[in-house]
């Protein structure tokens, strides 16, 4: 067996970075990096399939975006993004240009402006896993290990743990291996193993998700997300041009049959589109923290405009009914999940963008207002819990507890919703609907639903949908609150 360092390497041609004051064509570069580093890879993949053996290691590289800065730039201090802190180098791999073009034309032309200076694009140091890039070609797919006939790490570079970490986000001080800073929350492994998940959880592509993302936990929201879908398609004026479900079918029109997967995935996923990711997706994550943990990790590296919890929850006052509504305006957590990533002290700011366009969809929707609009709906805390059965247990203490935090009701996803999308610097949200009350004697369970119950959940989705379309038509910058970047920001959203 020859000594594998000994082996020779090949990669692609590539020349030095550039140059660019524009950011289209420094996108172009990117792209054009990009695929040939992908194609590169999958030719030498099926090239080894074939034969089953190589003499040779075959590597390809990421590509990267550069800035140097020797001075404190003056910039516009209303901005949460767009610039960097202090002088000094600072740099990004890039994964998908194609998938993110938009964002990264917005982002560099953001740096450009706010620094009067040029950017660099070129081939990074950060080798391509053979994994990610074979993803980009249908026609092959990774066998499982002992399947082939040479071990894949002996010839092509796999997907590394130790730097595919969240290190950047969490705040860790994090410098890359050439000693600059980050440019951006996500490099492109960690971007590139949250596309391949998304595809496994939701069966639908990336290319699908919209800028607003909305999640629930239980099937009768995709029902009425779907009917609204429908009825959106008939509209010219919606400006709403397709309508996504699990396994990747597209319908344009209202009639056409939407088909269900003989097998769903774990979180079915749909999407109303819009042209420029301006539409909106509705994940059912199900129950639990541990779900919405994982669905908002991976949707994050997206950099979605806003994503806002709509489910249901418990009712901790004698005072709420069925059906209300209650607007988080603060988070109890208890859900666990998020403890070694962002401690249980960082408290969890309600974001006033969000809060207003929520209270107002409330009252355009149920057409309530003022004083009156307190019958249906509450604002305070929501308590989030990873024990779904925390009525079985002994309630001196979860009782205490949710007395002493003003607690108005409880759920197990809406906190970790939260609390992600204040880790990721995402704009975030809570509207609940009361679905039963434990602690006054109403459990949820079959039949106990009234008719006002289910018109109030019916008018659910409406809200959340209208308030994703109000947030929408603020400009960007008014909606990543400053209240969501630290001290040592990246400069990219």
């Amino acid at each position: 067996m020859p000594d594998l360092k000994s082996l020779p390497v090949r990669s692609p041609e590539f020349g030095d970075h550039v140059s660019f004051t524009d950011p289209e064509a420094a996108v172009e570069l990117l792209i054009k990096l990009y695929s040939d580093a992908s194609a590169f890879l999958c030719e030498k993949f099926s090239e080894v399939l074939r034969t089953g053996q190589s003499d040779t290691r075959f590597r390809a590289f990421y590509p990267e975006i550069r800035l140097t800065t020797t001075s404190f730039a003056p910039i516009d201090n209303r901005l949460s993004f767009g610039h960097v802190t202090e002088p000094g180098r600072y740099s990004t791999t890039v994964t998908r240009p194609d998938l993110f073009a938009n964002y990264l034309q917005q982002q560099i032309a953001l740096l450009i402006h706010h620094h009067n200076t040029d950017i660099e694009i070129g081939v990074s140091q950060t080798p391509m896993p053979v994994h990610f890039a074979v993803a980009n070609d249908a026609s092959l797919s990774v066998p499982q290990d002992g399947a082939m006939d040479f071990t894949l790490r002996d010839v092509f570079d796999v997907p590394d743990l130790a730097t595919t970490n969240d290190d950047i986000v969490n705040g860790y001080g994090f410098t890359h291996q050439d000693g600059s800073q980050p440019l951006a929350p996500f490099a492109a492994q960690r971007i590139d193993y949250s596309l391949a998940r998304l595809s496994h959880y939701t069966a639908t592509a990336a290319e699908h998700f919209q800028n607003h993302v909305l999640f629930t936990n239980y099937q009768f929201y995709v029902d009425e997300f779907e009917a609204f879908a429908r009825a959106s398609l008939d509209d010219p004026k919606s400006g709403y041009t397709g309508f996504v479900g699990p396994g990747n079918v597209e319908i344009t029109k209202s009639d056409t049959p939407m088909p269900i997967p003989a097998r769903l995935p774990q979180m079915p996923t749909y999407h109303l589109k819009r042209e420029g990711g301006g539409g909106i997706t509705l994940v059912n994550i199900g129950v639990g923290p541990s779900n919405a943990k994982t669905a908002t990790d991976h949707i994050a590296v997206l950099r979605p405009h806003a994503w806002l919890m709509l489910g249901h929850c418990a009712g901790l006052r004698n005072s709420q009914r069925l059906g209300d509504f209650v607007l988080a305006h603060a988070y109890l957590r208890e859900d666990h999940v998020l403890d070694d990533d962002l401690p249980v002290w960082v408290p969890i700011p309600a974001l006033a963008e969000i809060q207003i366009a929520l209270e107002t969809a409330v009252a355009e929707i149920t057409r309530l207002e003022g004083y009156e609009l307190k019958r249906i709906m509450r604002t305070g805390t929501v308590a989030t819990i990873d024990n779904r059965n925390w009525e079985l247990r002994d309630q001196s203490g979860p009782v205490q507890r949710l007395s002493q935090s003003r607690a108005i009701a409880l759920d197990m996803e809406s906190a970790t919703i939260a609390a992600n999308g204040f880790r990721f610097r995402v704009p975030y949200g809570t509207l609940l609907c009361v679905s039963d009350k434990p602690l006054h004697g109403e459990l949820k369970l079959p039949g106990m639903a009234s008719e006002f119950y289910r018109t109030q959940v019916a008018s659910h989705l409406k809200i959340g949908i209208r308030a994703m379309e109000r947030l929408r038509e603020m400009p960007l910058e008014r909606i990543h609150s400053r209240k969501l970047r630290s001290f040592e920001e990246t400069a990219f959203l």
